[in-house]
């Protein structure tokens, strides 16, 4: 399963890129701070309809070019991999159960790191 909150940032990342735009820019436009749109296209914060219009506004483009899922961008996850492989019910359920600790722990983990990032803004004031 491709995670379409990677597909838009990647998207969303790449016509910034290509129109020599920065986060800072898209932030002013959306009238919110470089921080959350940081977080937005790193993963950690979901981007809501209105946003994903507003950005598509900003770039030029329409809403469906920013989650457009590219033919190269395959299914990387291994626990998918195995899913289709095994052949009991009770194997795809113990698969589907460690696959949804997985996003839990890697959520988590991103959690804390910005978390700390931003406990470590406020010290350095």
């Amino acid at each position: 399963m491709v995670d379409m909150k990677v597909v838009i940032a990647g998207n969303i990342l790449a016509l910034l890129k290509k129109q020599n735009k920065k986060q800072t820019d898209l932030a002013d436009a959306l009238g919110t701070k470089k921080q959350t749109v940081n977080k937005m296209l790193n993963g950690t914060r979901m981007i809501n309809a209105v946003e994903l219009k507003s950005i598509a506004e900003y770039l030029g483009v329409k809403m469906e070019e920013l989650t457009r899922i590219s033919s190269g961008q395959a299914d990387t996850n291994v626990v998918h991999a195995f899913m289709g492989k095994v052949q009991s019910e009770q194997a795809k359920q113990a698969l589907q159960i460690a696959d949804e600790i997985s996003d839990m722990i890697l959520f988590h983990k991103r959690v804390r790191e910005n978390g700390n990032a931003m406990m470590d803004a406020w010290e350095d004031d």
